[in-house]
């Protein structure tokens, strides 16, 4: 049951970062402090879900670790009994980015699941038909029945996020956003809502009994065919600059700025009238016996860690506990293989497991460790990383570069000489070097690739 019209709830973090709630009841206020135990729970949410941050439960492993480029601005939460519904879940991973990009995060984080709650509880379903259709053997895929009530919820709640978050005059969300990869389990039903370029991936059996990866997400790239129209017909220019030929990454019209790697994001209101939108993809999958666990996690692990690899890590992680944890620590070690030279990005995972635990693999400790690390393997497959790669995974919003006004031949050789040394010289949040011309916003000498280049 929701509160009553006379009792008002709100939740929040106070500055010790325990969650911390208001009971408003006429002229008596309680300030209850809430503070985590020691598997992350956090308090109640709508109709009574548990909150989790971090940490860990029965089906549940979670786990974030700050990289090198300044605060984690990765956040997730997991909301167990999610609606009110016993073993519902809501998962969600976010990916700040820009100077406020932790703020997006966890302001997204905190608000989101109850937009969506309440959105899910606003859905008119029959429900004793679609239970009828279900025990008749009945196939749904995107046509199940609560496939379009769930994304009429869905699409709802990340409209009215985006707007509130451009409301909200603590956060400066103008060239600062945040991704957002979600999901919904209810039962067999399994719904998935992506925001950027996080990414969501399921483990099932093939027909031989093998765990096998699918990706239920699509990384929403700037460069993806549907994704460059929609933002060029907005007048937005998708290019990548010529030291990361592979990064394509969203402009202004007529400025060489904010640069954001993603098509589609939670603020960066900068680029909303060019094409950058916050309407997530949705998926529906219905699961099976043959499905075992979802891994929803940042770019910092995609970014070394294919789709396989993070499946065999998981499974073969002795303790469902250590999950999350086990995954962090492999994609930090394949960071500092692949990319000696770049600033280790945030990592953020949340593990959903869809059964009691057993034995999937049988993989010793040692053994976990060393998967996707064979050394000979990764050093043939880095020969194919330009050098500058190594220096940035390239996948910053390119902010809050001091330009000087110089002649374009001293510009272009700075460009060229001055990319070895970013890691060294550069506190800002990507290492590489921005020029954006101010006052007659002239365009900068810096070379880009465009995506018909490579068609």
């Amino acid at each position: 049951m929701g509160a009553c019209c006379t009792c008002q709830r709100v939740r929040h973090f106070d500055h010790h970062g325990n969650y911390r709630h208001h009971y408003i009841n006429g002229d008596d206020k309680e300030d209850n402090v809430i503070v985590e135990d020691d598997h992350g729970v956090l308090g109640k949410g709508d109709f009574g879900a548990n909150i989790r941050l971090h940490g860990y439960s029965k089906f549940v492993s979670m786990y974030s670790q700050q990289g090198k480029k300044g605060i984690n601005q990765d956040a997730m939460t997991v909301w167990e009994n999610f609606g009110g519904e016993k073993g519902a879940f809501f998962c969600g991973v976010f990916d700040g980015h820009g100077p406020s990009g932790h703020k997006v995060a966890r302001y997204v984080r905190d608000l989101l699941p109850s937009k969506i709650s309440s959105s899910l509880k606003e859905c008119n379903i029959d429900e004793d038909e679609i239970i009828r259709n279900t025990e008749n053997g009945e196939e749904y895929d995107q046509n199940y029945p609560l496939f379009d009530a769930w994304k009429a919820a869905y699409l709802k709640s990340f409209k009215e996020m985006d707007e509130q978050l451009e409301r909200e005059p603590s956060i400066k969300s103008y060239s600062s956003g945040t991704t957002a990869v979600t999901l919904f389990k209810q039962g067999e039903h399994l719904f998935i809502g992506n925001l950027g370029d996080s990414r969501a991936i399921i483990c099932t059996r093939d027909e031989k009994n093998q765990l096998v990866s699918q990706q239920l997400t699509v990384d929403l790239k700037p460069h993806l065919p549907n994704e460059y129209e929609r933002i060029k017909s907005c007048k937005g220019r998708v290019m990548a600059m010529e030291q990361e030929p592979n990064v394509y990454r969203v402009w202004m019209p007529d400025e060489d700025c904010p640069g954001l790697a993603m098509a589609r994001a939670f603020g960066d209101f900068c680029l909303k009238d060019y094409g950058l939108i916050s309407v997530p993809e949705v998926y529906y999958r219905k699961l099976t016996e043959s499905d075992e666990f979802v891994v929803l996690a940042t770019d910092g692990v995609w970014d070394v860690l294919s789709n396989d690899e993070v499946i065999r890590i998981v499974a073969t992680t002795r303790k469902r506990s250590m999950a999350a944890r086990t995954l962090v620590e492999c994609a930090v070690r394949a960071w500092k293989y692949k990319y000696p030279r770049a600033k280790i990005d945030d990592c953020g995972v949340v593990c959903l497991f869809f059964k009691r635990q057993k034995p999937l693999l049988t993989k010793s400790m040692s053994e976990v460790t060393q998967l996707s690390f064979n050394y000979a393997e990764l050093n043939a497959d880095d020969q194919n990383y330009p050098d500058n790669t190594k220096t940035d995974d390239g996948l910053d919003t390119l902010l809050n570069y001091q330009v000087k006004e110089k002649d374009d031949q001293e510009i272009a050789r700075e460009v060229k000489d001055g990319l070895d040394n970013d890691n060294n010289n550069n506190n800002k949040n990507s290492s590489t070097e921005h020029l954006h011309y101010r006052g007659q916003q002239r365009r900068s000498a810096m070379k880009f690739v465009y995506p018909e280049d490579h068609q």
